[in-house]
């Protein structure tokens, strides 16, 4: 059997005995860290050994550290980001300034043992884009994402970490907060070729996550993650052949049970589902998905070899001249 087409977080600082036991028998590919999993550097450095004792072998570990709002490692052990927006605005030069920052925060990532950021994010700015993504961005326009994207995922590559572009195929339109309710957006075909350009020009990068928002032109019923159609233009248009993982399948914008959501991102052409919030019933009825399907176990074998070797830097030099960019 293979690895489980999951990846799953835990509840606490430690696994319990339960969770030890549980992993090791559902097996998931992957793991994924939240606050809640945060204390201290050697707390974290023991808790992702733990995880990959728990299936016996290097399973990659994510976390979202994007900086700004959405960070998990924060002071007073780990460095205060500003929001990529403001920084890419703000830098005396922004492609460098996201190259360092992505070098940076790769060091301290892969110091404790995590070795996939879900970033670099992708989705395009505009007025309308919800508060919850606005700032987390990097650009209002599709040309100034690219380049800060593209830095920000070689900053964390040469920093032996894998990146994760997301949400794919764009969630900068949508207007509703996915964490709680369904966004859905009108835009036409030509209008989202925009949105969708970004994902296009970083297509080779190893790892996407899907947004959970409708697009009408695309299909009127489904979200990306849940839409076949969707998926398809993911893969064909859009050219992303790596590892596609959902959004966390227990957000409100998904309906159903935990299992019948990640059934149906699965059928659409998911190749695995991201569970985040570490309720144990809930990982479990989702480990009745079995075990990755071939296709899917081949990309995401490329996407855990995509993890690399960090480059030798001077950090203090990366960290000095990281501060001289900033106003």
């Amino acid at each position: 059997m293979g690895q489980g087409a999951y990846i799953f977080g835990c509840e606490g600082l430690s696994l319990t005995e339960r969770e030890q036991a549980f992993f090791r028998a559902s097996d998931p590919w992957g793991f994924i860290l939240f606050a809640r999993n945060i204390e201290t550097p050697e707390q974290v450095s023991r808790l992702t050994s733990e995880l990959r004792e728990a299936v016996g072998r290097d399973a990659p570990i994510l976390i979202d550290q994007e900086g700004g709002r959405v960070q998990r490692l924060r002071a007073p052990y780990w460095r205060e980001w500003l929001p990529p927006l403001d920084q890419c605005q703000t830098a005396r030069d922004p492609a460098r300034a996201m190259w360092l920052r992505g070098r940076i925060i790769a060091h301290e990532l892969l110091s404790l043992g995590i070795d996939v950021s879900c970033a670099p994010m992708l989705d395009v700015a505009r007025p309308e884009t919800h508060e919850f993504l606005y700032n987390r961005c990097y650009g209002l326009d599709a040309a100034t994402v690219i380049e800060m994207g593209r830095a920000q995922a070689d900053g964390l590559s040469a920093g032996g970490v894998a990146g994760i572009i997301k949400h794919i195929p764009g969630h900068g339109r949508g207007t509703v907060d996915s964490h709680l309710g369904l966004p859905r957006v009108s835009a036409s075909l030509d209008e989202l070729s925009e949105d969708f350009a970004p994902f296009k020009a970083l297509a080779d990068l190893p790892m996407a996550m899907t947004a959970h928002i409708v697009y009408e032109a695309i299909d009127a019923d489904l979200c990306a993650t849940q839409s076949p159609t969707c998926i398809d233009l993911i893969r064909n248009e859009i050219g992303f052949d790596g590892l596609l993982m959902t959004d966390d399948v227990s957000m409100e914008a998904l309906s159903g049970t935990i299992a019948e959501r990640g059934l149906v991102s699965l059928r659409a052409g998911c190749d695995i589902v991201l569970h985040c919030n570490g309720d144990m019933a809930e990982m479990e009825a989702l480990a009745s998905l079995g075990a990755l399907e071939p296709r899917a176990q081949q990309r995401a074998d490329s996407a855990a070899h995509a993890r690399g070797t960090a480059t030798p830097v001077d950090l203090q030099a990366l960290e000095a001249e990281f501060a001289a960019l900033l106003p």
